[in-house]
């Protein structure tokens, strides 16, 4: 069994919006931090936003893409992380997927590499049409 699992993706018209869900399968989230990253074809994967969680508090990142578009949340009782994602635009179609940081410190890199992730989910597509 896979460690993460991601769901929500779709097809959506431009400025529609998906919420994806990534559930840890095997463990509670507990304070790890979660990454969302997609990768288009012909493009590298890339990260997208990012959740570092320490007791009730959250400190959230995001590419400069996505920013005002997408939120990240975590709901720890469902050991699931969401990407809410708005305003949709065509360039957002791409496999999505979620991994675990491999350090606390995770989220800070997570838009410049993705070698501080692992445990990699499936993925989820999305895809969004003009």
């Amino acid at each position: 069994q896979v460690e993460l699992v991601e769901s929500g993706g779709g097809l959506v018209q431009s400025g529609g919006s998906l919420r994806l869900s990534c559930t840890r399968s095997k463990s509670s989230l507990g304070n790890v931090a979660i990454g969302w990253f997609r990768q288009a074809p012909g493009k590298e994967r890339e990260g997208v936003s990012c959740i570092s969680s320490s007791g009730d508090s959250d400190r959230t990142y995001y590419t400069d893409s996505v920013k005002g578009r997408f939120t990240i949340s975590r709901d720890s009782a469902k050991n699931t992380v969401f990407l809410q994602m708005n305003s949709l635009k065509p360039e957002d179609t791409a496999d999505y997927y979620c991994a675990i940081g491999i350090w606390g410190g995770a989220c800070t890199t997570f838009h410049y590499t993705i070698t501080d992730f692992d445990s990699w989910g499936q993925g989820t597509q999305v895809t969004v049409s003009s």
